[in-house]
């Protein structure tokens, strides 16, 4: 599974804009983290990529639902068990597939947290990521009416269980982002 599929399957399954942007800014994060743990960039990508892909038409996170349809539509696609297996741990309590790789984990790690970083980014009178700091996700980051549906426990267990320290993990996402910012509308070009 190259870059160029996973796309035409999100593409497929994701209309909306807002989703495939987060499935770009997961893949980004993952892609950065690559390295750190000697995995391989291109697959880590395509697990970030295809993390999603299934959402809009299985909202349902539950065995009939996300992730579980995509895992079965990916396997009928001949999509590697590898793949399959990092994006159904991402929803352990429903799949049951403890996060054992460092490809497991920190796609954990980078989920919620890239929808924090945007949320900040979005807010900011600019709207531009590169203007974006650790300590201003931080500070969103302690207001618990901001990005409410975001579990900030969980991002801290999922940085914890990777191995990184929390700001040093939100420096790393935030560098990913800030990459792709053209991509994900996060360049200012929302500023009108």
């Amino acid at each position: 599974m190259n870059r160029v599929e996973a796309w035409t399957i999100v593409t497929t399954y994701t209309a909306s804009d807002s989703l495939r942007k987060h499935m770009l800014s997961v893949e980004a994060a993952l892609r950065a983290y690559a390295p750190r743990f000697n995995g391989a960039v291109e697959l880590w990508g395509v697990v970030g990529l295809l993390h999603d892909f299934d959402y809009e038409r299985y909202p349902d996170v539950t065995a009939q639902g996300h992730p579980v349809m995509g895992s079965t539509i990916l396997r009928e696609r001949g999509v590697s068990e590898e793949i399959i297996r990092a994006i159904l741990s991402h929803a352990t309590e429903v799949t049951g597939v403890e996060r054992v790789t460092d490809l497991e984990k920190a796609l954990y790690a980078v989920d919620e947290l890239t929808g924090l970083i945007t949320a900040t980014a979005l807010v900011r009178p600019d709207k531009n990521i590169a203007s974006v700091e650790v300590s201003s996700v931080k500070k969103k980051w302690k207001n618990k009416a901001f990005a409410a549906a975001i579990d900030r426990t969980e991002i801290e267990h999922a940085a914890a269980e990777l191995g990184v320290p929390l700001d040093e993990h939100i420096g790393i996402v935030l560098h990913a982002l800030q990459a792709i910012a053209p991509a994900l509308s996060l360049d200012g070009s929302l500023v009108k």
